[in-house]
């Protein structure tokens, strides 16, 4: 499992960049960041490594990003708002998965998280 998000207060790691991809590489299902290409297993496990923690801070980023969206949707003062049933609908979530990622995202916007704060995930 991905490790937690950085707090607010502690710096974000930067990882290694996700390179592009150009089509004709990645239509080839052996061709993967190029790690193919990489003979010294000790160069090989250092860019895995760093490709591993760039999709994990991705996913998590992506996860707050998520969170912070349902969060707009649900709130009551908008006049399209969507129920938490809608919101799992279209993020392919349950109920109360979506729930859950409403009341993290309403966290995030207001700068709430500390010891007692639990990230959805």
């Amino acid at each position: 499992m991905a490790e937690p998000t950085p707090r607010r207060n502690e710096p974000r790691l930067r990882p290694a960049p996700l390179l592009f991809e150009p089509a004709e590489v990645a239509a080839d299902p052996e061709h993967f960041f190029d790690l193919e290409s990489i003979d010294d297993p000790r160069a090989l496990l250092a860019r895995a490594t760093e490709l591993t923690q760039a999709f994990r801070a991705a996913t998590d980023r992506a996860v707050e990003f998520q969170a912070i969206a349902a969060a707009q949707l649900a709130d009551p003062r908008r006049f399209d708002r969507l129920t938490p049933a809608d919101i799992a609908e279209r993020a392919e979530w349950t109920e109360d998965y979506a729930k859950k990622m409403v009341e993290f995202g309403r966290d995030l916007m207001r700068g709430v998280e500390g010891p007692g704060h639990v990230d959805p995930v």
